[in-house]
């Protein structure tokens, strides 16, 4: 019942993204099993409890992400818990998090990326290949993320300003510009997609190649095919795309205020962690071109 009146308030007054709704329940869910095996309830629990179930996490060699995301939805309930009084005290006060190493934003060269998309050869004018194209360009081209792509809708296109209404975090509404030659292709595929004659009149953007609204690894699948033929890298995700997009802007001089604005960070501290791979950048072309490097 707690939990369930917990994922109500994320749902409705914190507006967290589904995706986070999804994953704050399955580290409830963990965390219950570990305290029911002490014989114990969400109310009962203390920081010492807490403390345990964090050893066991890092023994069973859970990443520093994992488990941080873990205290930050125990965080997150027991703080609700204690303001709706269900506790007297919260027990996840003073859980410590571990550092996270920091690490640079994966990405893919602009050149790389103009290689693939600009290229005849990827690519041909079947649905399924034109819906994949479209898919790749959208990602670099606007830096959206993975669930705001699956969100689209046809309507949220604005041919005429040149410009798409993006539904981020938290509900946050954001318009972000696309270039012409974008604004082309979709055309191309909306006008491809009627003249399938799907058994649905869905208004999502994204379909697959029957026309059902487009999913996760549908998109992953994707990205990490098209990758494949012009990157190295290990990571292979919609979101290096997006790295890749905010790495490019800030590359050609773009400033930093307007690429927190495109990529709907709430905060600039977010957005400047892309000023390493541009130093790093300039780094490399000093040692290549400076007689004294």
């Amino acid at each position: 019942m707690l939990q369930k009146s917990f994922i109500t308030y994320l749902t409705h007054e914190k507006r967290y993204s589904q995706h986070t709704i999804i994953a704050y329940q399955k580290d409830l869910d963990q965390f219950e099993v570990f305290i029911q095996a002490l014989e114990m309830d969400f109310a009962e629990v203390k920081h010492q409890q807490l403390r345990d179930y964090l050893i066991e996490l890092m023994d069973d060699g859970h990443s520093e992400n994992t488990i941080n995301r873990k205290i930050s939805a125990l965080r997150s309930f027991y703080k609700f818990l204690h303001r709706l009084g269900e506790i007297d005290q919260n027990p996840a006060v003073l859980i410590k998090a571990p550092k996270i190493p920091k690490r640079l934003p994966v990405f893919v060269d602009a050149q790389k990326m103009d290689h693939l998309l600009d290229s005849q050869h990827y690519f041909d004018e079947s649905f399924p290949s034109v819906r994949d194209h479209l898919v790749i360009e959208l990602l670099f081209g606007t830096g959206i993320r993975l669930t705001e792509l699956l969100q689209l809708k046809d309507t949220d296109i604005d041919l005429y300003s040149g410009t798409i209404r993006v539904l981020g975090k938290r509900n946050k509404e954001r318009i972000v510009p696309i270039n012409k030659q974008l604004i082309n292709q979709i055309n191309t595929y909306i006008d491809l997609k009627k003249l399938q004659n799907f058994n649905n009149n869905l208004p999502i953007l994204i379909v697959t190649n029957t026309g059902a609204a487009a999913y996760p690894k549908l998109i992953y699948r994707i990205v990490t095919s098209y990758l494949n033929h012009v990157s190295t890298n290990e990571k292979k995700s919609p979101h290096v795309l997006r790295h890749s997009y905010a790495t490019s802007l800030l590359n050609a001089g773009a400033d930093l205020n307007a690429i927190k604005e495109l990529l709907g960070h709430a905060s600039l501290a977010t957005t400047q962690v892309y000023t390493h791979n541009s130093i790093e950048r300039l780094k490399t072309i000093y040692k290549q071109a400076h007689p004294k490097a």
